[in-house]
């Protein structure tokens, strides 16, 4: 197979991240087993700092992609902030040191409590997504004495061109508010006593592989906040989200250094600060999740490999129809053969992937799912009674185990039998 990025490389047919031998690390820790490399996140992380050092964006890592604590410290190390999404990710990005004054709060659904979490850390902005929720947040930040610092989320209504689950910038989706009547609602926002309404953020979907969308969404958005400040409401700061795309199969998404030169010249012509919100493209592919092979199935019309990870571990494939290159960790076999990889869950939608050409693996092998670092652990579950994966950080020639596998005693912890079923 060759080299698969900078970080997981075949060596004599053996996959290794970094310096580790992936063999290793699914004999001593077991699988399902997700495996990330420190040096992937922080050289992703880095792309970005690079391509947008003229303008001193503030750089928050989407954690909702992968919220794993040691992950966060890592990028913490390198002065990323967090676009958090819930009262537990604002948890989580403190107790991994991200600083309060680098978070930004999005999402659709915030609670008293998250806000009022939020704003008493001190997070840097608050984005907004209608005018009730607005109207929530200045009522806590009346409770709390303080002003919230806040951004209106605008739908431009741009197509992503990516998958309908995941496109977020059109009308029609549940997120922001309609360019439309944006300037109305920024008017009434401003209105509110203990609100500044300081930002304008954007986002129209994941993963997006070409500029253009994203190069006309951030045209409107610029021509808002010039109509925005004849009105008195002085934007300062322009939060632009994420959704630059990786390559899962054979796509060629522009990188971070192509996505700056379109957006540059239009920051600057705003006037405002840019803030950005990669998650995808710094953590997609610098995972991975292994996988051990269980039994062989063949039929008349189809070969099956069943293996012990499943859509509980990895959900995109049943969610999506995503693809995720598969491959075997140690290559024994110049044979191919078409088949389904499939795990143990009791649904027809629990596979990896369907008709895929494989080197051929037999009950024991090790399997590699690439392209695993993104929205793999983070969406897994305990369906059917299954405890989530390991998780293990690899630096150079050391792997240091980041979460330990879940136990069944994990499974029913907090529940209990009440005394009549005794």
């Amino acid at each position: 197979m060759g080299q698969t990025n900078d970080v997981f490389t075949y060596r004599d047919g053996k996959l290794f991240c970094e310096d580790v031998s992936v063999e290793d690390l699914c004999a001593q820790h077991g699988t399902p087993l997700y495996i990330y490399s420190h040096a992937a996140f922080v050289s992703r992380f880095r792309d970005f700092q690079k391509a947008f050092a003229g303008i001193d964006p503030l750089i928050c890592f989407a954690m909702k992609s992968n919220g794993n604590l040691a992950v966060l410290r890592a990028l913490a190390r390198e002065g990323a902030g967090a676009d958090i999404v819930s009262g537990g990710e604002l948890f989580r990005a403190l107790r991994a040191g991200i600083d309060a004054s680098k978070i930004v709060y999005a999402g659709p659904g915030k609670s008293c409590d998250e806000v009022r979490a939020a704003l008493t850390a001190g997070v840097y902005m608050l984005n907004v997504e209608s005018l009730a929720e607005a109207m929530l947040i200045d009522s806590v930040a009346g409770e709390l004495g303080v002003r919230a610092p806040v951004a209106l989320r605008v739908n431009p209504d741009v197509d992503a061109r990516t998958h309908a689950h995941t496109t977020t910038g059109k009308k029609g989706n549940k997120f922001g508010i309609d360019l439309d009547v944006a300037i109305r609602s920024f008017e009434a926002a401003a209105a509110m006593p203990h609100l500044d309404v300081c930002g304008v953020h954007a986002h129209i979907g994941s993963p997006v592989m070409q500029l253009e969308p994203f190069e006309q969404a951030m045209a409107r958005i610029v021509e808002l906040i010039g109509l925005l400040r004849t009105r008195g409401i002085g934007i300062t700061r322009l939060d632009f989200g994420g959704g630059l795309g990786i390559a899962y199969r054979d796509e060629t998404p522009a990188p971070p250094s192509e996505y700056a030169e379109r957006l540059i010249p239009l920051i600057r012509q705003s006037g405002c600060r840019l803030l950005l919100e990669p998650g995808r493209y710094i953590s997609g592919n610098s995972g991975i999740l292994c996988t051990r092979v269980l039994y062989r199935k063949e039929t008349d019309t189809k070969t099956f490999v069943i293996v012990n990870g499943a859509m509980t571990d990895l959900i995109r494939p049943a969610l999506y129809d995503s693809f995720h290159r598969i491959h075997p960790v140690v290559d024994r076999s110049a044979d191919t053969e078409t088949v389904d990889v499939v795990g143990p869950v009791c649904e027809s939608g629990d596979f990896l992937a369907k008709n895929r050409e494989l080197p051929r693996v037999d009950a024991g092998d090790y399997l590699a799912v690439f392209s695993a670092g993104a929205y793999g652990f983070a969406m897994s579950s305990n369906y059917n009674a299954r405890p989530r994966a390991a998780e293990v950080l690899v630096s150079v020639d050391r792997a240091h185990v980041v979460r330990a596998r879940e136990t069944y005693d994990d499974l029913i912890r907090g529940e209990s039998i009440p005394d009549f079923l005794a």
